[in-house]
C-alpha cells in the first residue's frame, strides 16, 4: 500500500471534472487524526520534528500530510528543498484548488505549503478562521494523519490552528527559556482549550532519560499552578525525546530529511519509537 496518496490529481493529469472525481474518490476513507505540532518559542526544531516524524509515520504505511500552518513565516519548503508552484495562500485566495496545492515530499508523505512573508496572516480574521477550518476539513478524509506545523508562541492565529487539532505535541528543548515558553503554552492550552492531555517532544537532549526528567518537572509545575486554574487535571505525555546530534545540522544544511540522509544517526533513530507511539491504532 502506498504510504501517501501520491496519485491525487495533478494540474496536467486530467480535465477538471476528472480531477474532481478522483479527489472525491480519495476522500472515501476514515477521517485523519489531526495533530498540531507547536512550540512556545522558535528555534527548538519544530518543523524539523514535523518533517521527520511525517516520514517515520509514512514508513509505517500511513498516509500522512504535513500542513504548513506557520502562516506568513513558513519554512517547511526550505527544510524539504521544495519550490511549490501553488501554496495554501493560493487556495485561500482562490488562485488554486486544494488538490493542485498538495505536493509529494521526500520521505513518502504529502505537504500543503504556505506562502512566506504574508502579513495578512499575522492576525486572526473571520475569513482566515473559515478558510483554515475549511481546508482542514477537506484534507481529513484523504489521509490517516495530518500534522499541523504551527507557528511558535500563543498568538490568536496559532491558538486557533491548534484548536482544530485532535491532539497536540509541544516541542521544547532543555534550554531554560524554551521550557519556560513551553510551560506558558501548556498553561494556555489547558485553560483556554480545556485540554486534559498534551504531548511533549523534547529535542536536543544531552543524555538518555533527560526527556523523562524534564517531562516530570513540567508535570509538577502544571499540577501545582495549572490544576487550581482549570479545575481539572492535565496529563503531560512524553511522546519521545531526540538526542543532540551533529547529524541534524548536516541534514538541515543539505535541506534533506535526517532519517533519509543519515538513518543510523542517534537523532534519526529516535523518530521510529516516536512514530510508533503516535500512530493511530
Amino acid at each position: 500500500m502506498p504510504a501517501v496518496p501520491t496519485d491525487f490529481p495533478r494540474p496536467d493529469d486530467a480535465p477538471p471534472e476528472g480531477k474532481a472525481a478522483r479527489f472525491a474518490e480519495l476522500g472515501a476513507g476514515r477521517p485523519a487524526r489531526v495533530v498540531a505540532v507547536t512550540s512556545g518559542k522558535g528555534g527548538v526544531g519544530k518543523t524539523f520534528v514535523s518533517a521527520n516524524l511525517a516520514a517515520a509515520l509514512s514508513r509505517r504505511g500511513l498516509r500522512v500530510l504535513v500542513l504548513d500552518a506557520d502562516l506568513g513565516l513558513a519554512n517547511l519548503d526550505v527544510v524539504l528543498n521544495l519550490a511549490p508552484q501553488r501554496t495554501l495562500h493560493d487556495v485561500f485566495t482562490g488562485g488554486s484548488v486544494l488538490e493542485e496545492a498538495l505536493l509529494p515530499a521526500p520521505g513518502g508523505f504529502t505537504v500543503l505549503l504556505a506562502g512566506s512573508g504574508l502579513v495578512e496572516y499575522s492576525r486572526l480574521t473571520p475569513d482566515l478562521r473559515e478558510q483554515l477550518f475549511g481546508v482542514i476539513e477537506q484534507v481529513r478524509p484523504l489521509f490517516d494523519v495530518v500534522l499541523l506545523d504551527t507557528g511558535a508562541g500563543i498568538s490568536d492565529v496559532v491558538l486557533y490552528t491548534i484548536s482544530l487539532a485532535d491532539e497536540v505535541l509541544v516541542v521544547a528543548t532543555p534550554e531554560p527559556t524554551a521550557l519556560t515558553d513551553a510551560y506558558a503554552t501548556l498553561k494556555v492550552l489547558a485553560h483556554q482549550q480545556h485540554r486534559e492531555r498534551l504531548g511533549l517532544v523534547i529535542n536536543q537532549v544531552a543524555r538518555s532519560g533527560d526527556g523523562r526528567a524534564i517531562a516530570a518537572q513540567l508535570q509538577a509545575v502544571v499540577d501545582r499552578y495549572v490544576l487550581p486554574m482549570t479545575g481539572h487535571p492535565v496529563q503531560l505525555q512524553l511522546i519521545g525525546d531526540i538526542p543532540a546530534d551533529p547529524a541534524v545540522r548536516e541534514a538541515v544544511q543539505r535541506r534533506e530529511l535526517l532519517i533519509e540522509r543519515l538513518p543510523g544517526s542517534p537523532a534519526a533513530q529516535a523518530f521510529g519509537p516516536l512514530a510508533r507511539r503516535l500512530a493511530p491504532d
